[in-house]
C-alpha cells in the first residue's frame, strides 16, 4: 500500500512538470512549422495525452477486463469535459478563437452518437471496432487537411505570442518529446498506484475504470489544459480535450475491440454514455458564440461542468453502495 501511495505522489509531481514542458514544446513547434495551435492541440497534444488510455484499455482487453477497458475510455471523456474543462475554466476562462474548432465540435457530437448506436446491442464486435478505426483514420486525415488549408487564417497571429518564441527548433522538439514521454510514464505510475489502492478496498473493475483509472489517465489532459490556458493558449487547451475525446471514443475503444471483442453492461448506455452525450452537447452550446458574442467557457459554465462531474461521481458511489 505504501508503494502504491508513493507511486501516486511521484507520478503527480513528474506529471505537472512534464506537462509544462510539453505545452511549451508544442507551442514552439507549431510556430516553426506554421501549424495552427488548434491542430497541435488536437493531433499532437490530444494523441500524446491519450496514450495512457490506449495502453490501459488495450491491456485490460487482453487480460479480460472489459469493464476497465470501456470504463477507462468513456470515463476519461466525462472527466475531460466535466472535471478538466470545468477546473480549467474556473482558473482561466477559455475563449474559443478557432474556426476549425467550430467544425470539430459537431463531429465530436456525431461520433458520440455513432458510438452509442454501435453499442446499442451491448456488444463491441470486431466489425464495430473496425468502423471506429476507419472513422478515426478519416477524421485525422480531414483534420490535418483543414489545418494546413487554414493555416494562414487569423488565428495564425497567435503563434507570434508564444511565450518561448526564442526557443530553437531543436530545443522545441526535445522538450516536446521529453514532456510527452514523461507524461505517459508518470500517468502510468499514477494509474498503477490508484488501481492497487482501489483493489485493496475491493472496488469493481467498471467503477475503477470510470473513476480512478479514468481520472488517472486524464491527468495529462488536466495538467496540459490548465497550463496552456494560463499561458493564453486557449486553442491548445480546448483542442487538447477535443482531440483526446475523439481519440478515446474512436481509437481507444476501437483498438480494444479489435484485439478482443467484449460485451458491456446495460448501465453503460443508460448511465455513462448518456452522461457523456449530455456533456458533449453542453460543450457544443458553451463553445459557440451567439448574437455576436464570442464563444467561451466562462467561470460560471466551468462551475456547472465541475458540479456535473461531482454529481456523476456521487451517482457512481451510490450505485456501489446499494
Amino acid at each position: 500500500m505504501l508503494l502504491a501511495i508513493g507511486a501516486v505522489v511521484l507520478g503527480l509531481f513528474v506529471l505537472v512538470w512534464s506537462a509544462d514542458k510539453f505545452v511549451e514544446g508544442a507551442s514552439a513547434t507549431a510556430r516553426y512549422f506554421g501549424m495552427p495551435p488548434i491542430l497541435i492541440g488536437m493531433i499532437i497534444v490530444g494523441f500524446g495525452t491519450s496514450a495512457p488510455e490506449m495502453v490501459v484499455s488495450l491491456l485490460a482487453a487482453l487480460e479480460g477486463s472489459p469493464g476497465i477497458a470501456i470504463g477507462n475510455a468513456y470515463g476519461s471523456n466525462i472527466v475531460n469535459i466535466a472535471l478538466i474543462l470545468g477546473v480549467t475554466a474556473l482558473i482561466s476562462p477559455i475563449l474559443v478563437h478557432s474556426s476549425i474548432l467550430k467544425k470539430e465540435l459537431p463531429v465530436l457530437l456525431a461520433i458520440t452518437l455513432l458510438s452509442f448506436a454501435l453499442l446499442i446491442d451491448l456488444t463491441l464486435s470486431r466489425i464495430d471496432a473496425f468502423i471506429l478505426i476507419i472513422v478515426f483514420i478519416l477524421l485525422i486525415s480531414w483534420s490535418i487537411y483543414q489545418g494546413i488549408k487554414d493555416k494562414n487564417n487569423t488565428e495564425q497571429s497567435t503563434l507570434d505570442n508564444i511565450s518561448n518564441g526564442s526557443m530553437s527548433l531543436k530545443a522545441a522538439i526535445f522538450w516536446l518529446m521529453l514532456g510527452l514521454t514523461l507524461l505517459i510514464v508518470s500517468s502510468r505510475f499514477l494509474v498503477w498506484g490508484a488501481v492497487e489502492i482501489a483493489h485493496h478496498f475491493k472496488i469493481s473493475d467498471m467503477i475503477i475504470g470510470l473513476t480512478i483509472v479514468a481520472v488517472g489517465t486524464s491527468l495529462p489532459e488536466l495538467a496540459s489544459s490548465v497550463i496552456a490556458a494560463k499561458k493564453g493558449e486557449h486553442d491548445i487547451a480546448l483542442g487538447n480535450i477535443l482531440g483526446s475525446n475523439l481519440f478515446n471514443t474512436l481509437a481507444v475503444v476501437g483498438i480494444a475491440g479489435l484485439v478482443k471483442p467484449f460485451s458491456i453492461d446495460a448501465e453503460v448506455l443508460s448511465r455513462d454514455m448518456a452522461v457523456m452525450l449530455a456533456l458533449t452537447a453542453s460543450l457544443f452550446i458553451f463553445c459557440y458564440g451567439f448574437k455576436n458574442r464570442q464563444g467561451q467557457i466562462t467561470r460560471l459554465e466551468g462551475g456547472i461542468l465541475l458540479a456535473s462531474y461531482i454529481a456523476y461521481t456521487a451517482w457512481l458511489i451510490f450505485s456501489v453502495i446499494k
